[in-house]
């Protein structure tokens, strides 16, 4: 009797066993994978820029950039969501908070430039900052030169909030970012200014598309 192509092989996931199959070695099944996997598909290129491929003509080095920008920002954001956590509130309304007391000088700061800041629109903001205002975290007034807007200013218990989480804050970045040097940290804030452009201009060219009838 032929031996079977698949063995079933304890594993540990999460603090419980699962069981795997795994193929044999030798088997006829082993090698008709094996002969598979090693077929190039021929991906076609996923950009055209010159200055972003190598000598090889290949987009390999750009799409393992995409994938690690795409960890970065996962992790990024799973980072805002917990200084949210530790003040009781929601990542996004976290960096609103910290935006705004970045921005609010000595009179306070608007939602328009609050949202263009942040890169997001003026009614994320506005309903935001009614939330954060119910809970005692944000302070509203009259614009003096548009009195159909309002200035934002962080109220005294989100300075205390704040101010009682720098330390974890510093602490979360210094990690983060502690392999980068002055020159590759220049560098990587020139890249990020010209990847917010490019990135708009991006999104411009999705939502013309989208607003396309289809034939």
């Amino acid at each position: 009797m032929e031996q079977s192509q698949l063995v079933a092989t304890p594993a540990v996931i999460g603090g419980r066993k699962e069981t795997r199959m795994k193929v044999a070695s030798g088997s006829p099944l082993k090698k008709k994978l094996g002969k598979r996997t090693s077929v190039d598909f021929g991906l076609p290129l996923t950009i055209s820029l010159p200055a972003l491929l190598n000598n090889k003509q290949s987009d390999e080095q750009f799409r393992r950039l995409i994938q690690h920008l795409l960890t970065v920002a996962r992790r990024l954001e799973m980072a805002r969501d917990y200084f949210g956590r530790r003040i009781n509130i929601t990542g996004p309304q976290y960096n609103l908070l910290m935006t705004v007391a970045q921005l609010e000088g000595a009179t306070g700061i608007s939602i328009g430039a609050v949202a263009q800041a942040m890169h997001v629109s003026s009614s994320f903001v506005t309903a935001e900052t009614g939330k954060l205002s119910d809970v005692g975290l944000l302070r509203k007034a009259l614009n003096p030169s548009d009195r159909r807007g309002a200035l934002l200013k962080l109220a005294p218990l989100a300075r205390t909030k704040l101010h009682g989480l720098f330390g974890e804050i510093r602490a979360v970045n210094d990690l983060f970012f502690g392999s980068l040097t002055a020159q590759s940290f220049a560098a990587l804030c020139e890249s990020a200014e010209a990847l917010v452009q490019g990135s708009r201009e991006a999104m411009q060219h999705i939502a013309r598309m989208e607003e396309t009838p289809e034939n």
